[in-house]
């Protein structure tokens, strides 16, 4: 194979004599790829579509159209999935569902129908007054391992459900507000001239502020964990135990998730950045906070704060699924569906030039699906991928080729 190789490498080149000096230069390849990955849906059964080619795709970059160089379907190889739940668990949020054993059960079953090398971690948040989380299961495909992480949910749904939750994630009067607590200061510049700081602590918890373009303190919020901090917390802990899967975020909550817009755009870089994939599971909202949505919606957002929608808006702008569950038998099947979702979709790749070189900014990135029925027909289809790209600033190991 190396011999065949180095023919073709030679038979390309121009034809001129090489002495022996030019025989040990080396021909060096660099070749960078962007891989994004498109779930194709029947608009009519909103049902995957599993038989498309790479004539049916075009892939637009800033508008321009690349060339497919790389392209797999469901069935053939694909990157295991790195799972990660992440169960907002406020009492009066999904909490109160999340507490109800069916429901868990439900939920425990879908994540058993994994292959083998799919893995699965559980994150769940706001526990108590105090916000506190904890890592139910590290990255596993074992069932039990599974079955017993949510089982220990329901204790942590409320002060009456259950004996005290014991967390490794315990706040301390004596560290809080000590200015050596701070280990991560992250500035967030905001397209109207606003600033977020983000400080973290050493147990994982946020202040977070919100200065306005003439330096003004609009809004402070102190020791939280809020939806940002978990999605940099469960995309880092991925990077680092399952650097070669698919990671994937299911986002379990009511939908009230307060957070600045300045902030969100920062977590979808983030999720852009990784090409992790974020969903979203959305239970039914209190019938008071019904109410109150249409007025508070419109206040939070004059201080710069999304409470309600962020969840939908990353999971569309990462290629995600958001699905709304309100029946018992709905978590199972939307779970199922967010999934299977996974799972059936086209890995599709193009290459950048030596020549394009990391200019800092996102590129828009757009997948267009053409096909016909079985009446030569143009089928109405619907494409979900990450809308965007970042360059990277850094070249893969050169693939070196020795002329002998």
């Amino acid at each position: 194979m190396r011999k065949f190789l180095l023919l073709v490498i030679l038979a390309t080149l121009p034809s001129f004599p090489i002495n022996a000096q030019e025989v040990e230069d080396t021909i060096k390849i660099k070749t960078r790829v962007v891989f994004l990955d498109a779930l194709v849906k029947d608009k009519k059964t909103n049902l995957p579509i599993s038989n498309l080619t790479p004539e049916n795709f075009e892939v637009l970059d800033d508008g321009k159209p690349r060339s497919i160089s790389y392209f797999t379907r469901e069935g053939q190889a694909r990157k295991p999935l790195a799972l990660i739940l992440i169960l907002d668990l406020r009492e009066d949020g999904a909490g109160r569902f999340l507490k109800r054993g069916e429901i868990l059960k439900a939920m425990e079953d879908e994540l058993a129908k994994l292959p083998p090398g799919d893995e699965v971690a559980i994150l769940a948040m706001d526990i108590t007054e105090d916000e506190e989380r904890i890592w139910l299961t590290e990255f596993t495909n074992d069932r039990a391992t599974l079955a017993a992480a949510l089982s220990r949910v329901p204790a942590m749904c409320g002060p009456n459900d259950g004996p005290p939750v014991s967390t490794t994630a315990q706040k301390t009067d004596d560290s809080a507000g000590k200015p050596d607590d701070i280990v991560d200061t992250e500035t967030i510049q905001g397209r109207n001239g606003s600033t977020v700081t983000r400080m973290t602590r050493r147990d994982g918890s946020v202040n977070v502020k919100r200065t306005n373009k003439d330096g003004k303190v609009t809004v402070e919020l102190g020791d939280v964990y809020d939806m940002a901090a978990a999605v940099r917390d469960a995309t880092r802990k991925a990077e680092e135990l399952r650097p070669n899967s698919q990671t994937s975020i299911v986002w379990v909550s009511d939908g009230i998730a307060p957070i600045f817009f300045e902030d969100r755009d920062a977590t979808e870089q983030i999720l852009i950045r990784n090409n992790v994939i974020f969903n979203s599971l959305t239970v039914e909202l209190r019938t008071l906070f019904k109410f109150l949505m249409p007025i508070g919606k419109p206040v939070a957002g004059w201080v710069g704060l999304s409470i309600y929608g962020s969840a939908k808006h990353l999971a569309q702008r990462s290629g995600g699924e958001a699905v709304k569950v309100g029946r018992v038998k709905d978590y199972g099947s939307g779970l199922s569906r967010i999934i299977g979702n996974l799972t059936a979709r086209y890995s599709l790749g193009f290459q950048l030039a030596e020549s394009e070189t990391d200019d800092g900014r996102m590129h828009n990135l757009e997948v267009r699906v053409k096909a016909r029925d079985e009446k030569g027909k143009n089928r109405k289809l619907q494409v979900s991928s990450r809308q965007g790209y970042y360059m990277s600033s850094t070249v893969p190991k050169e693939a070196v080729v020795k002329a002998q």
